[in-house]
């Protein structure tokens, strides 16, 4: 690469400068906060609060953007970054990019396609997809609009083993390639602004059911067929949904069932991580669920060089929780985290403009990454360390 047209963010900036000299404006919000306030306009009230809440009084959710700003970036000047170069290594897998979209559930809460315009937003993007287990789409026809795009399968653990092995085993036919097993809902979190409401889209919506519905280890469950928007089968899905009882055994047959890569996610204790990997994990993603599940838990980016430097300097981290911008994703790169997880931004970009707004953020957060990168002096994000950022509590 010589020509500095062809790193993504000048790319990026030139498209949005030349559309706005002709009178053309973003169609999707730029800055976060004003993205944020298109899509709570987009959708209804009780949906908006579902997307945006977290566990309690938000305070988990605050904290984690406030140790983004506690970490301060110090810039090297005078280096050659006119050929910048975003790629990982993942799973013997070169991907183009360090970010990835972390599992959102539930997404026709905030359009109507859902997950599918999700897939599409982020294959138009280059940008590797996480799929929730509480998909309103299969992941089978999830798969379909991803065509080749790199995608992974979050994996919700079940009190019946026999959905836990027809999942995993239908997501390795349909050409997932890790599979992404959360164990930080071992029961629900205390979500204020829904129990104010009394709103939980499964039961208000019928959403997120696909996976199970279609699950023929789920259909042996029902009395009759599946259908999301009868409260039986709805019943059942909560019967079934979740395990408090999971053990680190659960860990070591998972990794055992499959020959996909496997990921413990919403590990936030050191301890936690270096005990994943021994008992067989290919990797961790140290993530509080952006804030959704414990109110007072520390930050996820706080855990990050923590985890980091207990497990070394090989094993794959992952990271998400709290990031809106490239700066923050540049910062969780430098503690430790191989690839990092965008949430909210995408599912607001879903909700005011459905695929093409997956796109826009993704293109956004992409090139503002990549920008970021140059402008420190950096033009690896491969190779990005500790000596990109100081906590300012040492300043």
């Amino acid at each position: 690469m010589t020509d500095a047209e062809e790193n993504p963010g000048n790319a990026r900036q030139r498209e949005i400068y030349v559309s706005g000299a002709a009178g053309i404006e973003p169609a999707v919000p730029v800055p976060f906060e004003e993205l944020e306030a298109a899509a709570v306009e987009a959708m209804d009230e009780a949906a908006a609060g579902y997307v945006r809440g977290s566990a309690g009084s938000e305070g988990t959710a605050a904290r984690n953007r406030e140790a983004f700003d506690r970490w301060r970036i110090v810039p090297r000047f005078l280096r050659d970054v006119s050929e910048r170069d975003l790629s990982v290594d993942l799973f013997g897998r070169t991907y183009g990019t360090p970010l990835h979209l972390s599992p959102i559930g539930m997404q026709t809460v905030c359009h109507e396609e859902g997950e599918l315009a999700s897939a599409r937003g982020a294959a138009a993007a280059g940008v590797p997809f996480v799929l929730s287990s509480v998909s309103s789409y299969t992941m089978e026809s999830v798969a379909e609009e991803l065509g080749g795009t790199p995608a992974w399968f979050q994996l919700y653990p079940s009190t019946e083993d026999a959905i836990v092995e027809s999942l995993v085993d239908r997501a390795e036919r349909a050409g997932y390639e890790a599979v992404v097993l959360t164990v930080d809902t071992p029961v629900p979190g205390w979500r204020e602004r829904d129990l104010s409401r009394g709103y939980l889209p499964q039961l208000a919506d019928g959403v997120g059911l696909a996976n199970y519905t279609s699950d023929p280890a789920f259909a042996d469950l029902v009395d009759g067929e599946p259908d999301p928007e009868d409260f039986a089968t709805v019943q059942t899905f909560f019967d079934v949904f979740g395990d408090d009882s999971l053990v680190w055994e659960d860990v070591e047959w998972l990794a055992g069932h499959t020959d996909l890569p496997v990921l413990v996610k919403g590990l936030l204790h050191p301890d936690d991580a270096t005990e994943a990997l021994a008992r067989g994990a290919d990797g961790v993603v140290v993530s509080n669920h952006g804030g959704r599940q414990i109110d007072g838990s520390i930050a996820a980016l706080e855990a990050l060089p923590r985890v980091r430097e207990a497990v070394g300097p090989d094993p794959t981290v992952l990271f998400d929780s709290g990031v809106r911008r490239g700066s923050e994703a540049l910062k969780a790169l430098a503690l430790g985290a191989d690839s990092v997880g965008i949430g909210r931004p995408y599912v607001y970009g879903l909700a005011v403009d459905g695929a093409n707004g997956v796109e826009e953020v993704c293109r956004n957060l992409v090139a503002d990454l990549d920008l970021t990168l140059g402008l420190t002096g950096r033009a690896r994000a491969a190779d990005l360390d500790r000596s990109l950022v100081v906590d300012e509590r040492e300043l």
